[in-house]
């Protein structure tokens, strides 16, 4: 199932990702997909050029994420290249990521190759991030995070686990505009 939140905040079910590569790969890992679109105002090579892990926000997350999600330190990363892997530091462990797809200005996508963090019951599996220039100069980023819910009943878990899941693309898209809009 994908969900997806615009800016907005209107949450209803999405068909696919807009790239076809995001989407089948979100076909290929069994699981649930969650969207979130932010508007910003920069346009999308700025953007590009600002995209960031969870692990390299300055920005200090809201006490609900502190509270749900492990705490990160941070990110080994150096230029992104298709097959590259980054290992992102959390207090209680960490993940590898490896860039599945990269289409500079438009598409980052990534897959998680291997988790040693405890996520609540979520075992993650990829995402991407898409940036598409809207009329105005302006970027529609949408940061999608591919998992596998463990909990049981679905029915239950899966609701809870979206609202965490947009509020932690909430805080990172956030982040990510302010740093943009910073950089000038």
């Amino acid at each position: 199932m994908t969900r997806t939140l615009h800016e907005s905040g209107s949450d209803a079910p999405a068909a696919e990702c807009s790239s076809a590569s995001c989407a089948a790969s979100a076909a290929a890992a069994a699981g649930t997909s969650v969207r979130t679109r932010m508007r910003f105002a920069s346009p999308p090579e700025k953007v590009w050029r600002g995209l960031m892990f969870y692990e390299q926000l300055d920005e200090r997350p809201t006490l609900l994420l502190r509270l749900l999600l492990p705490v990160p330190v941070r990110t080994e990363r150096s230029e992104a290249v298709v097959g590259q892997t980054v290992r992102c530091d959390y207090e209680s462990g960490h993940l590898l990521k490896r860039v599945t797809q990269l289409d500079e200005g438009r598409h980052y996508g990534f897959e998680v190759v291997e988790q040693a963090l405890d996520i609540g019951g979520l075992r993650l599996s990829g995402g991407c991030y898409e940036l598409a220039r809207v009329p105005d100069g302006g970027t529609d980023v949408t940061v999608t995070t591919r998992y596998v819910g463990l909990r049981r009943p679905r029915w239950l878990w899966e609701p809870i686990e979206a609202a965490v899941c947009h509020a932690f693309h909430r805080h990172l898209l956030g982040a990510m505009r302010r740093a943009v809009d910073a950089a000038g």
